[in-house]
């Protein structure tokens, strides 16, 4: 059966109905050619700018707050693998110990099957006549005489109490050890934790202790700056007081004519200090001024005949110019006859061109249909 009253997704719902409220606005923005421009939505595109910024500033501050929690859980991740170093090589070694005190070679029941001097320690072949290992082959021993069958089942029984015991023993032992392994792991991992405690604790008294350092040093510099502005604020009234007395008692305001020279050279002045020119300073301004407006009469005497050549020269160009325009006008009508001429043959041949796009090839023209669904979406 199909579930026809599945819960509407209200998130999905608000999307869709915001996309198509953008949509609308969109077509109005777009379709109304009072507020449309040419080029692109500048409004759109600032909205997209601060959209773009805004996502790129909760992008940061989530990478920010991710790139912590790394370093927070790399720091977690680090004691914790040593720790897990710690322990497996504390079982490594406390299963080598095992292994080198309690499970040697010499051990072990199998021993006698590949113990490379077993040829050695074993017995020869044959003891004497009534040896049990002799077969029937040897026609020495038949089936049905077991003659050592009590001493045999005998130290077999004690063979397996002493195996059974000693399996009690080192399974008694195994579980010791493991017992042992398991309090030293949790006394480990106690330790483990006491030591992070430690280290946070420690991290975080050095952080009060860097940010108390801070505020002292920077209400040192505070101090400091508020000391040489004090400093400074004197200084600039004692210099004041200073410049003063100075344009007081100065040669300026004496109007001593000896501060206004120079010391780049006696035709040289100190311009706030000078107070004037002398005569003959006067009468030889004088006779350069006469003798400049000698030279720029000169001058335009030289402008005014130069300005005669080229009105002469102009008049001599422009009578050319008329008379190559009149050959240009004469070529210009040939060309436009041409032209004519060419343009009603070539009249000719696109009115032939279009009776047969129009006869034989555009047979069928489109409809007010087909230009109807343009301009629907502003996408």
């Amino acid at each position: 059966m199909y579930k026809l009253d599945l819960p509407v997704d209200l998130k999905e719902s608000a999307a869709i109905e915001r996309r198509r409220n953008l949509e609308l606005q969109r077509q109005s923005r777009i379709f109304n050619a009072k507020v449309r421009t040419i080029g692109v939505d500048l409004n759109a595109l600032e909205e997209q700018v601060k959209d773009r910024k805004l996502h790129e500033n909760r992008e940061y501050m989530r990478d920010e707050a991710y790139a912590s929690d790394i370093v927070r859980n790399d720091k977690i991740a680090s004691l914790l693998q040593k720790r897990q170093e710690q322990d497996i090589r504390n079982l490594n070694k406390a299963l080598n110990e095992f292994r080198t005190v309690h499970q040697q070679p010499e051990s072990r029941r199998e021993w006698d099957l590949y113990d490379p001097d077993g040829k050695k320690k074993d017995k020869p072949a044959r003891v004497s006549d009534d040896d049990p290992r002799c077969g029937p082959s040897g026609l020495q021993k038949f089936d049905g005489e077991d003659l050592n069958n009590k001493a045999r089942q005998k130290l077999m029984q004690e063979q397996m109490r002493e195996w059974s015991k000693k399996q009690a023993k080192e399974k008694a032992a195994a579980q010791a050890r493991q017992k042992e392994a398991d309090r030293l792991y949790e006394l480990k991992a106690r330790e483990l934790d006491q030591r992070a405690c430690e280290l946070a604790k420690a991290e975080e008294d050095c952080r009060r202790a860097i940010n108390q350092s801070v505020k002292d040093y920077n209400k040192a510099l505070e101090d400091e700056r508020n000391e040489k502005e004090r400093l400074a604020k004197e200084q600039e009234l004692d210099d004041n007081f200073t410049e003063m007395s100075n344009h007081i008692y100065g040669d300026i305001l004496t109007e001593n004519p000896d501060v206004a020279q120079s010391a780049f050279g006696p035709h040289r002045v100190i311009t706030d200090r000078w107070k004037g020119m002398s005569p003959e300073q006067l009468e030889e301004i004088r006779r350069i001024q006469e003798l400049q407006r000698q030279e720029k009469k000169r001058i335009l005497d030289d402008e005014k005949e130069r300005d005669k050549e080229w009105e002469r020269q102009r008049i001599a160009d422009a009578r050319a110019g008329e008379l190559m325009e009149r050959q240009q006008d004469r070529l210009r009508k040939e060309l436009d006859k041409q032209q004519v001429e060419n343009n009603a043959k070539l009249a000719a041949e696109q009115q032939s061109q279009k009776e047969f796009l129009d006869k034989e090839v555009y047979t069928n023209p489109p409809t007010a249909a087909y230009f109807d669904q343009w301009n629907k979406t502003s996408r």
